[in-house]
């Protein structure tokens, strides 16, 4: 089957990492046959996996040497642990040293993992400061959101610290899950079952009319493919490194977000008060026509 048909959510990490890339390219680290595990889980009789969840390694990208990673949401749902963590954070350092054209992030994550906990949220803290390393090194880095654990936590920041994000709406990105929400303020606020009001909340839709991904794709790996390339020229043409201008904009714009949309009950509201004439008609769309409406609408909460 072509990569132009193929779904990206129905993949496993590895079977996007082979689609996603130019062919028979990937060259992994430390594969499973390294059997580098989780030296927490196994104390906890918890199962382990040989690449602890996670596939990192150098490709090609339409002729470009890229390094990459791909979490597996079928491993504990993408969570990340010290092992899975310094993965990453390896990868990010070795981009720099090998002056790789980009990094390419294919993140599907539930956040950190309880099992690992202090570990795994100073993994976390690590890639991000990596991943910042590598745009002050001017290499891009591009995230893509396609699983069907979505990006939450840690990984979500992670997320947000990149160049460019890139979601299909199947996608979900926030910083706190459904059913931690849910937990912490109780089903009033939130209901984690409401299928349909967690992905108008996190999904690819969502995020892309509130300025939190750069490109929404349609479910497929040469949508997300092609995506990837034109993000990294575009951040290459932007300027790649984290600017202290580009941080007061950023800042500035959740400021005018908070403003305008802070009194919304459910983000329907929010397309409304954008001037999305029906946003009730949102979530059905397909992509095609979602990207003909959102084209009228600037990304980041202005008309």
């Amino acid at each position: 089957m072509s990569s132009a048909v193929t779904s990206y959510i129905e993949l496993t990490a590895r079977e996007r990492l082979a689609r996603l890339f130019d062919q028979g390219s990937f060259e992994e680290f430390l594969p499973p046959s390294a059997r580098v595990v989780s030296p927490h889980l196994g104390q906890l009789d918890a199962p382990v996996a040989f690449d602890d969840g996670v596939a990192v390694g150098r490709a090609q990208l339409k002729g470009q040497p890229v390094f990459c990673a791909a979490q597996e949401g079928g491993f504990m749902g993408g969570a990340v642990g010290e092992v899975h963590g310094a993965k990453l954070t390896g990868l990010l350092r070795r981009a720099v040293l090998e002056k790789a054209a980009a990094v390419v992030l294919l993140l599907e994550s539930g956040g950190v993992r309880l099992h690992e906990a202090n570990a795994g949220l100073i993994a976390v803290s690590e890639v991000m400061r990596a991943l910042l390393d590598a745009r002050a090194a001017g290499i891009p880095v591009v995230a893509l959101v396609g699983g069907s654990n979505g990006c939450f936590g840690g990984m979500g920041i992670v997320a947000r610290c990149a160049n460019a994000v890139v979601m299909s709406e199947e996608g979900r990105l926030a910083m706190s899950g459904p059913e931690v929400i849910e937990t912490a303020s109780g089903v009033e606020e939130f209901d984690s079952r409401d299928r349909a009001l967690v992905w108008r909340t996190t999904g690819g839709k969502h995020r892309y009319l509130m300025g939190d991904c750069q490109a929404i794709v349609p479910d497929t790996v040469q949508a997300f493919r092609d995506a990837a390339i034109a993000a990294i020229a575009q951040s290459t043409a932007a300027g790649v490194e984290l600017s202290l201008a580009a941080l007061e904009a950023e800042q500035a714009l959740l400021g005018e977000r908070i403003a305008r949309f802070g009194g919304c009950a459910d983000p329907l509201d929010a397309w409304r008060e954008l001037g999305i004439p029906d946003p009730a008609a949102v979530p059905m769309m397909e992509a095609d026509a979602f990207s003909a409406l959102a084209a009228s609408y600037t990304p980041g909460g202005a008309r």
